[in-house]
């Protein structure tokens, strides 16, 4: 008799801080970004919210991810980064989306629905994974 045994995967859930998240950003296509210093945040917050200074963030303690949903037809649109892990050689970001009931009344204006979270800086970060789990 022979017994097998289960992969191992090694897990740790990361705690994040929310540095932005609204119903409207001028980036108008889904995107998911992983920012890992200074110029690269200033270069995506000129393009996300141009009119607006940049939040602080110490990329010496940590690193940004986040999601950009891309237009979206009505009000009733969010996204929420749900939790952070690191698995193995990766980092897994899972995040819902959230959209109106069928039926509800909303504001037909088009909003762009984001978040961006600050984690801290990984002892490695490897590849970063955004999955969309279901509400």
């Amino acid at each position: 008799m022979s017994i097998l045994a289960a992969p191992f995967m090694l897990q740790a859930v990361l705690s994040f801080t929310t540095v932005a998240q609204g119903p409207v950003s001028a980036i108008d296509e889904p995107r998911q970004v992983v920012v890992r210093t200074a110029a690269e945040w200033q270069r995506l917050w000129r393009t996300h919210s141009p009119e607006s200074p940049a939040p602080s963030v110490d990329f010496t303690q940590g690193i940004v991810v986040g999601v950009f949903l891309g237009a979206r037809p009505t009000d009733g649109y969010s996204v929420q980064i749900t939790s952070v892990r690191e698995e193995d050689n990766r980092h897994v970001v899972e995040y819902r989306e959230r959209r109106p009931d069928p039926g509800a009344l909303v504001g037909q204006v088009l909003t762009a629905p984001f978040q961006l979270v600050t984690l801290p800086l990984p002892q490695k970060l490897g590849f970063v994974e955004f999955k969309r789990i279901d509400p």
